[in-house]
């Protein structure tokens, strides 16, 4: 692989294996890949030991791992954030090292990882992601209990069926059987998981939602264009690592041009650096922060 996409092939492999089954054409689409580099990677994923099966049409699915390899749920050691920081690092190594090569060939197919429990054991929320993991993977419903929710500033229980997780294991994606939408959960808000004995009922509303730079869910509700300086963009990538494919340099500065699912964390970002960033054609977002900082104001 000339210049391999881990992260790409990392998802495409979490994509397959997961509880939905997708399509080449919705792969293609979610990974923003050709048709071609989708049947590419399946033949490299058989060339490695995992087992492709067709199950319709043009749907594959990765059904199990040989015993001599780590468990595939196992490999979401490295989350998409961090296979970006890999490739990055790997790509500074001087083209004539004789281990490159190795290296990313090696991390384009499979990653030695250690175990879940070892990977969330420090965040302390272990027993929540094991049971939420399981739940899914056995499509169960479960309960959240006493659920901090910090748009509602409610603290209830959740009743949800969940099958996904966003980077690093910070948040559960889950429908909601009481509100009838597909949600996103915050792992260290919940109290505790009740995994329930009745299975998934409304399997067909799932739909994983996207994710913007700034880690914030949701469908894509409008664009923010940026022109920062050196300290705002170092600071920015310091952050938010998957910045870096919404970012180009423009002379001494550098301009952030990307889709936004909520205005919340640019927000953030962008208060803390004011003075360092200068907003470019995104007047909802002007908006946005006016509002924020005038209601915020009148409460001190």
């Amino acid at each position: 692989m000339d210049q391999p996409k881990i992260e790409r092939m990392l998802r495409m492999m979490l994509m397959m294996s997961g509880n939905i089954n997708y399509s080449i054409d919705e792969l293609a689409e979610h990974l923003d890949m050709s048709y071609r580099t989708i049947y590419r990677y399946i033949d490299t994923f058989k060339a490695a030991g995992l087992t492709v099966t067709k199950l319709y049409s043009n749907t594959y699915k990765i059904e199990k791992v040989p015993r001599n390899m780590p468990d595939l749920d196992r490999l979401l050691y490295f989350s998409e954030e961090e296979a970006t920081l890999i490739h990055s690092v790997i790509e500074a190594i001087v083209p004539t090292n004789s281990l490159k090569k190795g290296i990313k060939k090696k991390l384009a197919v499979v990653y030695d990882s250690t175990s879940i429990e070892q990977f969330t054991d420090f965040r302390s929320n272990a027993a929540h992601v094991e049971n939420l993991r399981n739940a899914a993977k056995e499509k169960k419903k479960v309960i959240l209990k006493g659920y901090e929710s910090g748009n509602s500033h409610t603290v209830r229980d959740r009743y949800v069926e969940p099958y996904g997780f966003t980077t690093d294991y910070i948040d559960v994606c889950a429908y909601d059987l009481e509100d009838k939408k597909n949600k996103i959960f915050k792992i260290n808000r919940i109290g505790s998981v009740e995994v329930q004995e009745e299975g998934w009922t409304a399997e067909k509303q799932h739909k994983r939602q996207g994710m913007d730079v700034f880690r914030m869910a949701g469908p894509t509700i409008g664009h923010i264009t940026w022109k920062m300086s050196v300290m705002a963009k170092n600071l920015l990538l310091e952050e938010y690592p998957l910045a870096i494919s919404d970012i180009k340099r423009q002379g001494n500065f550098w301009i952030l041009d990307t889709d936004l699912s909520s205005y919340v964390g640019a927000c953030r970002f962008f208060l803390g650096l004011s003075h360092e960033i200068k907003i470019i054609d995104s007047p909802e977002f002007l908006e946005y922060v006016k509002e924020y900082v005038k209601n915020n104001l009148e409460g001190l």
